[in-house]
């Protein structure tokens, strides 16, 4: 499969108005699959947990990702981050331009917003905190 970037069928999220995605590859109601993100400057994914780790890549752009137990780091085009399952992270797209980014899900896609907090007990004990972030 060939999908040039200008070609593809953006949709607007429905968690998060200012971002837009498409499907690349995979199924995300069956098991992994990658898309495709689109976010203006001053764009903010807030605080959320997937059960699937996610991996991002920086396409264009500048991106924040921030992360529970993690620093917050600055992401330019090239920048990888991976967050095991149940990892809390959130995104924001700073910087002149609008920020491009490829996220890939080695399982079923699910959101659960708010932070979830990663300790030693194990996976089935873990409490999960919600935030009062909301998408705007």
């Amino acid at each position: 499969m060939v999908h040039p970037l200008p070609s593809l069928p953006l949709a607007q999220d429905a968690d998060v108005p200012c971002l837009q995605s498409a499907l690349e590859t995979g199924n995300p109601q069956t098991g992994p699959s990658t898309s495709i993100l689109k976010a203006p400057a001053g764009c903010v994914v807030p605080w959320h947990w997937h059960t699937a780790q996610e991996q991002l890549m920086v396409v264009a752009g500048e991106v924040i990702a921030e992360m529970t137990g993690h620093p917050p780091t600055l992401l330019e085009p090239g920048g990888f981050a991976t967050m095991p399952g149940r990892m809390g992270h959130q995104f924001t797209c700073q910087g002149p331009q609008a920020c491009v980014m490829f996220v890939a899900f080695n399982g079923v896609y699910d959101i659960q917003w708010g932070r979830a907090l990663r300790d030693s007990a194990p996976r089935h004990q873990k409490n999960f905190q919600k935030t009062t972030t909301q998408a705007a």
